[in-house]
């Protein structure tokens, strides 16, 4: 099973789109600055999930959600 993810930083807001197959793993590490694109915005949380069938499936669920639509439909998920 894959998973599609997006973190919420925060220090600075940003938000981070990713796929895992454990996301809970991933999240730690890219809260311990083992992820080079995330390790000056930690700490992260997860403010989405999604689960996936399979990879394939999770990088086009992925793609979409890097999108301007997607990002929007995200921003639901976000405290004010």
């Amino acid at each position: 099973m894959w998973y599609i993810y997006a973190l919420r930083s925060f220090k600075d807001g940003h938000l981070y789109i990713g796929m895992s197959k454990n996301p809970e793993k991933r999240l730690v590490e890219h809260n311990s600055g083992m992820t080079k694109s995330t390790k000056l915005r930690r700490p992260f949380k997860i403010i989405y999930k999604e689960e996936c069938l399979s990879r394939d499936n999770a990088r086009k669920r992925e793609k979409y959600l890097k999108s301007g639509c997607g990002r929007e439909f995200l921003k639901k998920f976000m405290p004010r």
